[in-house]
């Protein structure tokens, strides 16, 4: 794919190591006005230098897996997804070029439904070759950095009782820190909250 000639330009100014100085100010976390133009940090600049050197190249895919195993609403995790989304900008967070530069778009608004694909219904040797197979295509699939959101779900009922949430995002928006220590437990969190009445 050919790059605009924005893209050009500042794929050259950040070879040259241009627009990347960091001062002591920089490295204070201050609550930006709304509508303000959000700039890039440096590590997501690296990454983004990446991607757009080669968009069809899924280098900066990572999926995780999570299992849900006893009653499941389907309404609850959409509804928890879509709260999680409302809680963490960097989760609506797309980018684009402005002013000759790359500058994050926190989208004040997003949501996500959560289409279930049903592998109950087939043989249960072949669920797990099924379930493993659409994992594997979505984590292959890239990410347009210009087009929120940077992630994308996909929900599989194994059986009554068994279901997946693959979740294949760009680590643009995230890290495994992120994932780990705060996603997966509001994820839980929420969901129970939700299903509970709380």
């Amino acid at each position: 794919a050919e790059l605009s000639d924005n893209k050009r330009l500042l794929l050259q100014k950040m070879l040259k190591g241009e627009g990347t100085k960091r001062s002591a100010d920089t490295d204070m976390v201050r609550p930006r006005p709304a509508g303000a133009s959000v700039p890039i940090s440096l590590e997501q600049r690296n990454v983004w230098l990446h991607s757009a050197m080669a968009p069809d190249v899924t280098l900066y895919n990572e999926s995780i897996t999570i299992h849900r195993k006893g009653a499941f609403d389907l309404a609850v995790m959409e509804r928890t997804f879509n709260e999680i989304l409302r809680r963490h900008e960097a989760w609506r967070t797309s980018f684009a070029m402005a002013g000759g530069d790359i500058v994050q778009v926190v989208h004040p608004d997003l949501s996500v439904c959560l289409p279930i694909v049903d592998l109950s219904r087939l043989p249960e040797a072949e669920r797990e070759v099924e379930a493993l197979r659409i994992a594997s295509v979505d984590a292959r699939r890239p990410f347009d950095l210009g087009t929120a959101p940077l992630f994308r779900v996909k929900l599989l009922k194994l059986a009554e009782n068994e279901h997946r949430l693959y979740l294949t995002l760009h680590h643009i928006i995230f890290d495994g820190i992120a994932i780990y220590r705060v996603i997966v437990p509001q994820l839980a969190e929420i969901y129970d909250a939700f299903a509970t009445g709380r």
